[in-house]
C-alpha cells in the first residue's frame, strides 16, 4: 500500500518509515499536517497515519479535510496518538478516523491494524467495481472479467459477493413465453 505519514517527531516518523519500508508499503512522509495535506493533494494514497497532535491542522482536522475530498477511492485513516479516553475516542471517530494506534506504537500491533485496513481497501475496492460499470454482452448478458474471459453474470457476481440466485420470470417475459408457446 502507499501509505502517508503525518508525525512531527522526527524519531516517531523515521521509525514509523522504516516499519513500513520493512513490511513492504510504500511510504510519504509529511512532518507536520499542512505538508501531509499538500502531500495528499498531489498524491493517492490508501492509507494516512496521522498523529493526533502535531502543528498545522491536527490529526483530527487533517482526517475531516481528507474527508471533505470525496476521493473515488476511500482512504483509511489511523490516528497515532498517546491520548486516551472514551471521550478522545468518540470524538476522533466523529471526525471520520478509522482506527488507533497507541503511542509509543507495538511493531505488530501496527502489522495488524495495516492488514484490517487493507482488507478493508480492498473490500471497498471490489465493491466500487461491483458499483461501476461492467463490460456486459448485449446478447447473452455474460460479463468481462479482469482476465478478459466471458462469464455469465450470476457467476461473476457470486465469486466476488455472498449473493446466490434464484430464477424466475418477470411478468412481461412470461407473458412473452406464454405468447411462444401458443403458437405450438
Amino acid at each position: 500500500m502507499k501509505i502517508l505519514i503525518a508525525e512531527d517527531s522526527a524519531t516517531s516518523r523515521l521509525m514509523l518509515q522504516e516499519v513500513l519500508k520493512n513490511l513492504e508499503h510504500r511510504v510519504l512522509v509529511a512532518k507536520d499536517g499542512n505538508e501531509a495535506l499538500e502531500i495528499f493533494q498531489k498524491e493517492e494514497v490508501s492509507l494516512i497515519i496521522s498523529d493526533w497532535i502535531m502543528p498545522g491542522p491536527n490529526g483530527l482536522e487533517l482526517c475531516k479535510q481528507v474527508r471533505a475530498t470525496r476521493r473515488p477511492r476511500y482512504v483509511y485513516f489511523i490516528l497515532l496518538t498517546a491520548m486516551e479516553g472514551k471521550s478522545n475516542y468518540m470524538e476522533a471517530m466523529e471526525a471520520g478516523v478509522d482506527d488507533f494506534i497507541n503511542k509509543p506504537f507495538d511493531t505488530d500491533q501496527l502489522r495488524a491494524r495495516l492488514n484490517v485496513a487493507e482488507r478493508i481497501i480492498n473490500l471497498q475496492v471490489q465493491v466500487k467495481q461491483l458499483q461501476g460499470i461492467l463490460p456486459t454482452c448485449s446478447v447473452c448478458k455474460k460479463i468481462r472479467d479482469k482476465n478478459n474471459q466471458w462469464v455469465p453474470i450470476e457467476s461473476y457476481i457470486h465469486q466476488r459477493t455472498e449473493v446466490d440466485f434464484s430464477h424466475s420470470y418477470c411478468p412481461d417475459c412470461l407473458k412473452a413465453a406464454m405468447k411462444e408457446m401458443e403458437k405450438y
